[in-house]
C-alpha cells in the first residue's frame, strides 16, 4: 500500500551534504515510494540532483527547487514552483538545520543569528506561505523536524541549537491549535542520536580528538537500545505523521531516540571519556 498516493510534498533540506543518508534525503525518497510527487528543495542544488535522480530511477515523480528558506522571497518562489508544477501542497516538511557548538557565553552572536535563521525562521517562513494554500484547498499536514535537544540537554554544549530546535516545538503546537478546524496537522518529530552524514560534519571534533569511529562507538553506548538511529528512523516516523493514519494527531513532539528521552541527562562531552 502507497501511504501518500496522489499527495504532492514538499522536502526542505532533501539532500545529503555529504555520503551516505540525511534525514531530509531519507524523507524525500520514502514518501515518494509511497506514492507523493515529491519537490526536493536545497540550499545546493547538486544535492538536491542527487536526490531526484534516485527517486526517477525508481519510477517516482519529484522536482528541484534551489532555494535558501531562510530568506522569504524564495520560500516564495518555492511555493509558487511546487503550485505551478504539481497544482497543490499536501505535506510541508521542514527538514533544514545546522549546528554550531558553544554554550551561551562562548557562541557569537552572529552563529547565533544564522542557527536560529536556518533551523527556526526557515519554519516559520515556509509556514507562512503553505497554510494559506492548504487553508484553501481543505487542509494538509506539516511535520517539522525539531531535535530531542529541544526538550532536554544532550551533552553537548548546544545554546543557539537547542533554543531554535525549542522553538520549533513551541511553533508546531501554535500552529496545530490555530489551524486544528482547518483540518491542518503540524507535528514534531524529535530525533535522538542518529548516524547521519551532518552529525559526522558537525560532532567528529568534538569527540574523542576527531576519531569517527570512536564517536560513533561512544555515542552508541548512550542510546538505550545500543545504537544510534538513522535517517530512515526518523523518515519513516514522518511518513506515519505525513500520512492520514494519523489524521487524528496534532501538535505533538515525538521522540524518535531509541529512549534517551528516559534516561538520566548526559553530561557535558568534554566531561566523557575519550573527549579532548
Amino acid at each position: 500500500m502507497k501511504r501518500l498516493e496522489g499527495k504532492v510534498a514538499i522536502v526542505t533540506g532533501a539532500g545529503s551534504i555529504g555520503p551516505g543518508w540525511g534525514n531530509g534525503k531519507a524523507t524525500a525518497v520514502l514518501y515518494a515510494r509511497h506514492g507523493a510527487l515529491v519537490l526536493l528543495v536545497d540550499r545546493v542544488r547538486v544535492a538536491a540532483e542527487e536526490t531526484h535522480g534516485m527517486i526517477l530511477g525508481e519510477g517516482g515523480t519529484a522536482a528541484v527547487c534551489q532555494a535558501d528558506v531562510a530568506q522569504a522571497d524564495q520560500v516564495k518562489a518555492m511555493v509558487a514552483l511546487c503550485l505551478e508544477k504539481f497544482g497543490r501542497i499536501d505535506v510541508l516538511h521542514n527538514n533544514v538545520g545546522i549546528t554550531v557548538v558553544g554554550g551561551a557565553a562562548e557562541i557569537e552572536e552572529a552563529d547565533w543569528d544564522r542557527v536560529l535563521a536556518v533551523n527556526l525562521k526557515s519554519a516559520y517562513l515556509t509556514c507562512r506561505q503553505v497554510i494559506p494554500v492548504m487553508r484553501g484547498q481543505g487542509g494538509g499536514a506539516i511535520v517539522n523536524i525539531s531535535s530531542l535537544a529541544g526538550i532536554r540537554s544532550v551533552g553537548v554544549p548546544f545554546a543557539a541549537y537547542a533554543a531554535s530546535k525549542a522553538g520549533l516545538v513551541g511553533l508546531t503546537m501554535s500552529i496545530a491549535t490555530q489551524y486544528a478546524r482547518d483540518h491542518i496537522r503540524c507535528n514534531a518529530i524529535l530525533p535522538g542520536f542518529l548516524n547521519t552524514p551532518t552529525v559526522h560534519a558537525a560532532l567528529a571534533g568534538h569527540y574523542a580528538a576527531g576519531d569517527v569511529a570512536r564517536m560513533i562507538a561512544i555515542r552508541d553506548s548512550q542510546v538505550p537500545t545500543g545504537r544510534m538511529g538513522d535517517a530512515w528512523d526518523a523518515a519513516y516516523a514522518a511518513l506515519f505523521l505525513a500520512s492520514d493514519e494519523s489524521r487524528f494527531i496534532t501538535g505533538q513532539a515525538l521522540a524518535v531516540d531509541g529512549g534517551q528521552s528516559m534516561v538520566a541527562v548526559l553530561p557535558p562531552a568534554s566531561d566523557r571519556e575519550g573527549q579532548p
